[in-house]
Order: structure tokens, then C-alpha cells, then sequence
């Protein structure tokens, strides 16, 4: 398979060593995470003008592989969805919800998988696996069953019953671990076999490069005005530093002047890059008890926790961490006062967007009066309805 004109090999972020071609796994000097690079001037400028009005693969010029290529299920092309209750209640000129939930299997990772699973295709392998909290494993088996290839999954027993369902009903092997994700991670260690081909976050340089192209959308959607922020649901990095590349990637393109602040958003009972934040570490730290209901950010030591760091000081923005009862709330009423159905991960950044405008306690908070802001929902509502479900039962619903 040939790739695109611009695409130029891959870089490690960590030490700079260079990797022709379209070798995954990590760099072979340092085993830091790969990220594509590209000959943005070969780029044509007005593929990106139209993008969000179908596929996210309008936007080949600075992927990887051709769209004709590709291994998709037409996912990307998202509404960005006004939420103008929740703008009254953040006090700021406009809130947008990305909505992210409506990509083929429910979740943003699809649009990386999608780039991952072709760039599996292209190397000639048969077989895929990973560990993940549910949703990477779910987006994987639909892929890979696309592709003919076999797919196998480690998930922690916790996982959604929707992800575990679905991964079985596209075809995938799939090993449930008592415990959590990081159980999962040690049982996929070590029972990797020789053959399998990691589809893991920063495994391949492909997953993040794919969600990137949520932030081409975001702009198209506002006809190439910058947002002031951007709020991101962080576990492992992977979606932070892909919508970060994406808007600085149309900044070099000159689309844009400038790339908006953004914000990483993680529950409180599992925050790594939050605390790493708060301390003005570059790398975090594993968190040892995680405890959280929203199992797809319970990421204790996410593997692209220094990439993320770096995606918060490039763009001058910060990281939140909120408590599972605000995650749940807001998940909650997004769902009722714009009609938007979050997922507990999506419900995370609609958290974290209240506490950053100041919340309830009348505190000044980081957005203008004025300021547009835009809050990723990376997941399905129908992802996890118990939990949600669950949660108005406490109240007596």
C-alpha cells in the first residue's frame, strides 16, 4: 500500500530518532511513543475547508494512507452540537459539544483505530490484540473484523456489559481480568504471543493520529474560528495530544492564527495529569489507588501522560480533576437541558468545563464572558446507561 504524498516516516516524541515507512510500535532507540510526520507544503489546503461534511478520511492530505485505502466504517464527520443552556449556566457567549458518541461503535477511538487497523492491513498482519477499559476493545473488534483480521482483547471484569457484548458480536477473542484496567495491561503482557499485532495506545503511532481530525472538524464547524478552549476527557493521553496535533497541524497550514487553550478533564479518584499538573511535573506519576466510576479514564499510568503534559503547556491551558458526583450530574443534565446523551467519560469534561467557568460558588473562573467553548464528548450516552440510570436512583428517581 502506498502512502500519501506528504507523508514523510515517523519521529519519536521522546528523542527525535526517525523510522521510515510505516513501522508501528515504539522508537527503537528510546521506546518512546512514534507520531507521523509530514510535508505539510505537498498539503492541499482546501481538502481541510470542507471537513466534517462526511468522512474524516476528506482530510487524507495529512493521514498516512489514501482514503480508497482505508479501513472504515465512515467514522468522523461528528456533529458539533450548540449547547446554549449549559453556556447560560457556564456564563460564557457559547458552549459546543463535539459529539463524538455518534462515530460507529459509539466512541472516538474509532477514528483512531480506523488508521490503526490500516496501518495493520498495509504491514500484512493477520493478527490484532490489546488491553483496554472497554471502548479500544469494542472499536478494535469492528475494525479488524472489516479488515478479515483476528482480534483479541483483554478488558478488566468492570468493563461496560455493552463493550464486552459487542466485541463477541464483531467477531473478537476476548479475555475478561477480575480487577482493573491495569490487570487487564498485565494479563495481555503477559500472555502476548509472537505475531500480535499491538493496537494499544502509543503501541501504534496511529491511534492519536487518527483522533486528531476531530480537531480539522471542530474548526470547519466554526468556519475556521479558534474556540478560546477546548475540554478533553483524559486517560491515556491518546485523545489530548491527537486533538492538540490536529489544531496545531491547521495552525502551520495557515487555516488558523492560533490553537485553543485546552484543558484536560479526569475524575478526581484518577488523576495523573492533573496532579502532574498542579506540581509543574513533565511526566506523571502512577496514580496507586484508582478509584473512579468512570472506568475509560481509570488510566493509572497512561502511557502518553507525558504527551498530554505537553499538549496543556503548548496550547496555555491546564487540567481539572472532578469528583464522580459532579461527572455524574452533569452527564445528567447535558442529557436533559440540551438533549445531548454523554457518557460518564464526556460527562467528565462537562464537569470539568462548570468547575473551570467558576461553578456554583460565585469564584472567578478561567473563560471571558464571551468565550466559545467546546467540550468533547468521547463517548455514547448508550455506552454506560446503568451507571447513569444508577445514579438517579440514588436520588430517588
Amino acid at each position: 500500500m502506498e502512502t500519501t504524498e506528504a507523508f514523510r516516516g515517523l519521529a519519536c516524541a521522546a528523542c527525535g530518532e526517525t523510522v521510515e515507512g510505516i513501522e508501528s510500535g515504539r522508537c527503537p532507540a528510546c521506546g518512546g511513543p512514534l507520531d507521523p510526520e509530514y510535508d505539510a507544503a505537498v498539503a492541499d489546503r482546501t481538502a481541510f475547508e470542507g471537513a466534517g461534511g462526511g468522512s474524516m478520511w476528506d482530510t487524507v492530505d495529512l493521514l498516512p494512507f489514501a482514503a480508497a485505502d482505508a479501513v472504515s466504517i465512515g467514522e468522523g464527520g461528528t456533529p458539533l452540537v450548540e449547547a446554549p443552556s449549559l453556556a447560560a449556566e457556564l456564563g460564557v457567549g457559547r458552549v459546543l459539544v463535539k459529539d463524538e458518541g455518534r462515530n460507529p461503535t459509539g466512541t472516538v477511538l474509532d477514528r483512531g483505530l480506523s488508521v490503526a487497523t490500516t496501518a495493520a492491513w498495509a504491514l500484512g498482519v493477520a493478527d490484532v490484540a490489546l488491553a483496554s477499559p472497554g471502548n479500544g476493545a469494542q472499536s478494535a473488534a469492528a475494525y479488524a473484523g472489516r479488515a478479515g483480521m483476528e482480534s483479541r482483547a483483554f478488558v478488566p471484569a468492570r468493563a461496560a456489559f455493552s463493550n464486552k457484548a459487542m466485541v463477541n458480536v464483531h467477531g473478537g477473542d476476548m479475555r475478561v481480568v477480575g480487577g482493573r484496567y491495569p490487570d487487564a495491561l498485565a494479563a495481555f503482557e503477559a500472555e502476548r504471543e509472537e505475531g500480535w499485532h499491538s493496537l494499544a495506545a502509543f503501541d501504534t503511532p496511529y491511534r492519536h493520529e487518527g483522533i486528531k481530525t476531530a480537531a480539522y472538524e471542530i474548526l470547519a464547524a466554526l468556519d475556521w474560528a479558534v474556540p478560546d478552549a477546548a475540554v478533553v476527557p483524559t486517560g491515556s493521553g491518546e485523545v489530548l495530544a491527537g486533538v492538540e496535533k490536529g489544531f496545531r497541524e491547521c495552525r502551520e497550514l495557515g487555516l488558523v492564527d492560533d490553537v485553543p487553550a485546552l484543558y484536560a478533564a479526569q475524575p478526581s479518584g484518577c488523576a495523573p495529569v492533573a496532579a502532574a499538573w498542579e506540581r509543574g511535573l513533565d511526566a506523571p506519576e502512577p496514580w496507586t489507588t484508582p478509584d473512579t466510576i468512570c472506568g475509560e479514564l481509570e488510566i493509572p499510568a497512561p502511557a502518553g501522560g507525558e504527551l498530554a503534559l505537553s499538549a496543556l503547556a503548548a496550547t496555555d491551558g491546564g487540567a481539572v480533576a472532578v469528583d464522580d458526583a459532579d461527572v455524574l450530574e452533569s452527564a445528567v443534565a447535558v442529557a436533559r437541558g440540551e438533549g445531548i446523551e454523554v457518557g460518564v467519560a464526556g460527562g467528565a469534561a462537562a464537569a470539568a468545563a462548570w468547575k473551570l467557568a467558576g461553578g456554583s460558588d460565585g469564584e472567578t473562573g478561567e473563560f471571558d464572558e464571551d468565550a466559545t467553548i467546546v467540550v468533547l464528548n468521547t463517548e455514547a450516552g448508550g455506552k454506560t446507561p446503568d451507571v447513569l440510570r444508577s445514579h438517579l436512583m440514588g436520588q430517588g428517581i
